[in-house]
């Protein structure tokens, strides 16, 4: 009875010191709270797991799901600050709901780095203690064009009724984001710019950067233009996966099946690239959510011990003066 008690007491000892080691190793180190748009997003899954082991051992981080509506960020936003957290990140649901967000942050006196959806950086440089980290909108639109140049100068076979053109539709985003706006047009503008003579068949699809969306609305336009579509061009991975989905559903983009219909995307996300290994998927536009875990991580731990956002890093503002720009790079078979 008395080994008994002495080993109950040996662990419970055990479990208090391991209690005791965390604490004293997070002792001392800034609490960060990220506000995160949407978990189920992809690539912003990536940024998240990027965010956590950047942060590991040099803070206290909390994430909250935004689950895509900014009246429930709006509510996160108010719990965070009311916990007077070191520093706050922020991945916004709605970009032009900004205002409001900056206003909050900023008469509570807290860092905050924006990233990802961008806010008007006016908005932001009313804030001294605000920073975004993002992407430029315009690359990642110019880089599929140049996939499809290369596409269209490789396989004659794409044009399938040899006009000269590629036909295509477009899968978009959301209405109003600047990076779907972006991509959208530059896509277009970049292969033109190219040489290569584009021709878009029915309105271009808002999907909401959604698989299941893009899936529904690619069966729509099969059922109408079957033999007529040369080219899918989407604003991110998973609505590029969404129109395979529904192109392997009659037969086309199969693993070494015999029709194809070239699709693009952005980001470069693991489904995407094992779609592009296995040859059902011709190519997308890598954006690093690691690279942008990182930046954010090194530039809230500067701000959180009171130094410039940028001191030690070899990250540097654009013209704006407030954005760091992550860079895109394609990624082809």
């Amino acid at each position: 009875m008395k080994s008994e008690k002495i080993r109950m007491l040996s662990t419970v000892c055990m479990v208090l010191l391991g209690i005791f080691a965390e604490a004293a190793a997070f002792a001392g180190v800034p609490n960060i709270a990220a506000l995160i748009y949407k978990y189920d997003d992809t690539y912003v899954s990536t940024v998240r797991n990027a965010l956590s082991k950047a942060f590991d051992g040099k803070a206290n981080l909390t994430m909250k799901d935004g689950e895509g509506q900014q009246a429930i960020q709006n509510d996160q936003l108010d719990v965070v600050i009311e916990k007077k957290m070191d520093g706050i990140i922020v991945n916004m649901v709605d970009a032009q709901a900004a205002g409001g967000v900056v206003e909050k942050i900023k008469a509570a006196g807290i860092p905050v780095v924006f990233f990802n959806r961008e806010p008007d950086l006016n908005v932001l440089k009313g804030y001294d203690k605000a920073v975004f980290v993002g992407t430029n909108v315009v690359e990642a639109g110019k880089l599929q064009g140049d996939i499809i140049k290369s596409l269209w100068d490789a396989n004659p076979n794409f044009d399938l009724n040899k006009d000269g053109q590629f036909q295509y539709v477009m899968f978009k985003g959301e209405p109003d984001n600047p990076e779907a706006i972006a991509r959208t047009e530059f896509s277009v503008k970049q292969a033109e710019a190219n040489g290569v003579k584009m021709a878009q068949i029915g309105e271009t699809f808002v999907c909401n950067w959604d698989t299941a969306q893009a899936e529904t609305a690619m069966e729509s336009a099969l059922a109408s233009n079957e033999g007529k579509i040369e080219l899918v061009i989407a604003n991110n991975d998973a609505m590029a996966l969404g129109a395979i989905a529904a192109l392997s559903g009659i037969g086309y983009n199969v693993e070494g099946g015999s029709k194809f219909i070239p699709v693009i995307g952005v980001d470069a996300t693991n489904p995407a690239v094992d779609a592009i290994g296995k040859g059902i998927m011709s190519g997308t536009v890598k954006l690093d959510g690691e690279a942008m875990g990182e930046a954010i991580a090194a530039i809230m731990l500067n701000m959180t011990a009171g130094k410039a956002p940028l001191d030690g890093t070899q990250y540097t503002y654009d013209d704006s003066g407030i954005a760091v720009r992550i860079p895109y790079s394609p990624y082809v078979k």
